[in-house]
């Protein structure tokens, strides 16, 4: 990002100078009709003109600004809870040893993959003084081994466990009134804390029971764990959707902006061309926020690295000033 912002800069300052921004340059025509660095457009879309800046394509694209048409959309409803990832019921193997005896070899380690029917360890019997071999009743990965080479493993004694961590659970932890408005079936996102990916899934149920520590409703879903990156007892973090309610005109959360006086702001686009617009704001959710008034259906609004078309208008007013 650093690297984008310097090229943005540099190549930013091209267009600035050629459009008359060195002092004691006469201005041209296209400054006095509205070019770069004016403020004072107007917009018809209130008493105030506002701050304007011209890009040229090649230098925004290379910036990385992009943007989009203003429309219609969703807004969802949303409960964001905390959870924690825990392994599937019915989906993890305890291996144990058949009789008693000493361990003469361990075939895995605690991480390792292992596959239905693969060696785990060999024992020798006490009761038939040969060897047998345990192994994993099932495909998974190695999350515990209580077990050492030459030990004496009794008849039953756990040595291995085994989890099939292809799917996760997510026990979601929803407190009081909350609890009320989620219900199965209904849409949610689930964040990882240490990176911020994402998955999308939905509700299974809701456990009737009360979690004893956090006096807690736990609403449990399950997560496709195909890359092994979602890891058992992490914390994560989950949006539940519980409604969805339609919005006459919606741009996303990284649209906005706000100006010196605090006002919300966009920034549209109109050829290379980009206008500060003062918006009025309604409902929003995680990702989306419903506009009321200042902006119209379908023109372009900055969805990407709208700060830099922010910092730009801010430039360019103040050598305007001087």
């Amino acid at each position: 990002m650093k690297a984008r912002h310097l090229i943005f800069l540099f190549v930013l300052a091209l267009p600035l100078a050629a459009c008359g921004g060195n002092a004691g340059t006469e201005p041209s025509h296209e400054e006095s009709a509205g070019g770069h660095a004016e403020s004072g457009h107007d917009t018809g879309h209130g008493d105030e003109a506002e701050a304007g800046t011209v890009i040229e394509a090649a230098i925004a694209e290379a910036s990385g600004i992009r943007v989009a048409p203003a429309g219609p959309g969703v807004i969802a409803d949303e409960h964001e809870v905390q959870g924690l990832l825990t392994p599937v019921e019915g989906r993890i193997a305890k291996v144990t040893a058949r009789f008693p005896g000493p361990i003469r070899r361990l075939a895995a380690n605690v991480g390792d993959r292992v596959v239905a029917g693969q060696a785990l360890a060999v024992i020798e019997s006490n009761l038939s003084l040969t060897n047998y071999t345990v192994t994993s009743p099932i495909a998974g990965v190695v999350l515990e081994r209580n077990a050492a080479v030459g030990a004496v493993a009794g008849e039953g004694m756990p040595l291995f466990e085994v989890a099939d961590l292809s799917s996760l659970w997510v026990d979601l932890h929803v407190f009081g009134f909350d609890a009320q408005h989620i219900t199965a079936g209904v849409p949610v996102t689930v964040t990882r804390l240490s990176d911020g990916a994402n998955a999308q899934t939905r509700l299974e149920r809701v456990l009737p029971s009360t979690a004893t520590a956090s006096q807690s409703t736990v609403a449990r879903a399950t997560i496709a764990n195909d890359d092994g990156l979602w890891r058992p007892g992490s914390a994560v973090r989950a949006r539940i959707a519980v409604a969805h309610s339609e919005a006459a005109l919606v741009v996303p959360l990284s649209a906005l902006q706000t100006d010196e006086g605090n006002r919300d702001v966009v920034y549209v686009r109109a050829g290379d061309r980009y206008e500060e617009r003062p918006v009025t704001l309604d409902r929003r959710d995680a990702r989306h926020v419903e506009v009321t008034a200042g902006l119209r259906a379908g023109e372009q609004v900055v969805v990407e690295q709208s700060f830099l078309v922010k910092a730009d208008i801010g430039k360019s007013a103040a050598e305007h000033e001087h």
